[in-house]
C-alpha cells in the first residue's frame, strides 16, 4: 500500500481555479482507485467563504463528466501548513501570499501548480473569473492536463 499523500488547491477566492483543479484531481483519484492520494481547496481571501463553485466552473465541469456541486469555499487555515503535503497555488500571488502566511515550520512544499505538474513556463493560471465562457473552457483544459501530470507524478 502506497504511503497517504494530500494535496491543498489554492486561489483568490476557492470558487474557480482551486475548486476545478480539486474536482479534476479527485475525479483521476476516484476513477484510477488512488486512496491514497487526499486533496482539498482553499482561498487566501474570505469573500465567498461558504459558497458553492461559481456557475461557470460547474457548468464546465459538469460538461466534462464531474460534478463539484458539494464543495464549499474556505480559508487556508495555519493548520493547512502541517495537514498537506503539498500546496498549490495557481498563480505567483498565491505562492507570495502563502509563503508570508506560512509558519516557521510549516511541513507542505508550497509551489505553483502549472510548473509543478507538468514543467510548463506558464507558471500562472489565469483567473476567469471576470471572463466568459472562454475563459473557463481555457482554465479547464490547462487544469486538466496539468492534474493528469501531478496524479501520474504522485503515483510513481
Amino acid at each position: 500500500m502506497k504511503k497517504k499523500y494530500s494535496v491543498l488547491f489554492v486561489c483568490t477566492g476557492n470558487i474557480c481555479r482551486s475548486p476545478t483543479a480539486e474536482a479534476l484531481f479527485r475525479h483521476a483519484v476516484t476513477t484510477q482507485g488512488l486512496s491514497h492520494l487526499h486533496h482539498d481547496s482553499a482561498a487566501i481571501d474570505s469573500h465567498h467563504i461558504g459558497q458553492a463553485p461559481d456557475p461557470r466552473s460547474q457548468a464546465v465541469l459538469r460538461a466534462a463528466g464531474i460534478e463539484m456541486n458539494d464543495l464549499r469555499a474556505r480559508n487556508v487555515t495555519p493548520e493547512d501548513f502541517y495537514r498537506f503535503d503539498l500546496i498549490l497555488a495557481m498563480d505567483a500571488s498565491h505562492l507570495r501570499a502563502l509563503r508570508s502566511m506560512a509558519p516557521p515550520d510549516a511541513t507542505a512544499q508550497l509551489a505553483l501548480h502549472l510548473p509543478y505538474a507538468n514543467g510548463t513556463r506558464d507558471a500562472d493560471v489565469p483567473d476567469p473569473y471576470y471572463g466568459g465562457d472562454e475563459e473557463f473552457l481555457g482554465v479547464l483544459d490547462m487544469l486538466r492536463l496539468a492534474n493528469e501530470r501531478l496524479v501520474e507524478k504522485l503515483n510513481s
